[in-house]
């Protein structure tokens, strides 16, 4: 099973489009939250068009869990006919168990804790719109950037494989594997 991750569209039809070339192998996406709206800290993304982007997600042919970002609105579900989980989201695959949340709620520590305490193997986030991607003890941590307004060099999303046990991040551009990790 493949399971898709992105996080921070922020409205941009073309990011959203960047990492579907990635991600549309896989069997269900995650997205880490803050879909439509750019907010007033950030530009408006190269693609901006948040009905269109809201049009394909109500129309994906893969399942699409979603966990609500501090820049999701209650207007934004009325749109949407898929539920925003908030303030995490838990998914079990088999014997992999798997806690994403925005990465604006718990602190890094806390996060950590959580994930401990349940026995996850992955924990997400997003947030930041920088990838990370490393190993804490028995704990894989992914953020998987963003695919429309990185704050660093790389557009990027994840992917992880459950046979092959690993987990990659890429960047969009080069369709590359920037790092992966096994867990």
């Amino acid at each position: 099973m493949k399971v898709g991750v992105i996080s921070d569209t922020h409205g941009s039809l073309k990011g959203w489009e960047k990492g579907w070339e990635i991600l549309k192998n896989s069997d269900v996406i995650i997205h880490c939250g803050d879909l439509f709206n750019h907010g007033p800290g950030n530009p408006v993304p190269d693609g901006y068009n948040p009905k269109e982007l809201c049009n394909v997600f109500n129309n994906l042919s893969i399942p699409l869990l979603i966990v609500k970002g501090n820049c999701d609105s209650e207007v934004d579900q009325l749109f949407l006919k898929l539920p925003f989980s908030y303030p995490y989201l838990f998914v079990q695959f088999s014997e992999l168990r798997i806690l994403a949340s925005h990465g604006h709620i718990f602190s890094d520590e806390e996060w950590e804790q959580i994930g401990e305490k349940w026995k996850i193997n992955i924990l997400i986030s997003g947030h930041t719109h920088k990838w990370k991607l490393e190993r804490k003890s028995n704990i894989v941590i992914l953020n998987p950037g963003s695919p429309s307004l990185p704050k660093c060099d790389e557009f990027t999303v994840a992917q992880i494989d459950t046979e092959e046990r690993k987990v990659k991040v890429f960047n969009l551009n080069t369709k590359k594997v920037l790092v992966e990790e096994s867990f």
